[in-house]
């Protein structure tokens, strides 16, 4: 599966954003549905961060929980992160990835990744 990840971007603290990460998915290989996704992100310095994952259940970072919200369409093949009430801490490059396991805040169950896009939140 190929992921791409888009919708950041340079918002201002209190903002809102929804990232979106699109899958493509080769003929005969598992379906995108089969798929458990997750979000994370990492900023400048920093280690790469768990931020949210979705399969049959949904599941996030503790510090996150109630500020974004993971969801999936598996017809359209799209993850999506809504990020609201933005903080400067949650500057970082944001990255998609796709696991056959079932989801996992590690992001080494993680085989397949997006290519990241910047968020920014500054005023």
């Amino acid at each position: 599966v190929q992921l791409q990840a888009s919708g950041g971007g340079l918002v201002r603290p209190g903002d809102s954003l929804r990232l979106s990460c699109a899958a493509s998915v080769r003929a005969f290989s598992p379906s995108f549905s089969s798929y458990s996704m997750g979000w994370f992100r990492q900023a400048p310095g920093k280690e790469r961060e768990y931020v949210a994952s979705i399969g049959w259940s949904t599941d996030y970072a503790d510090s996150l929980m109630g500020r974004f919200t993971i969801s999936r369409d598996d017809a359209r093949k799209m993850v999506y992160l809504q990020m609201n009430n933005l903080k400067p801490e949650d500057t970082a490059v944001y990255y998609c990835a796709a696991t056959r396991r079932t989801i996992s805040r590690s992001s080494s169950d993680y085989a397949y990744w997006g290519q990241g896009t910047q968020v920014t939140v500054s005023s």
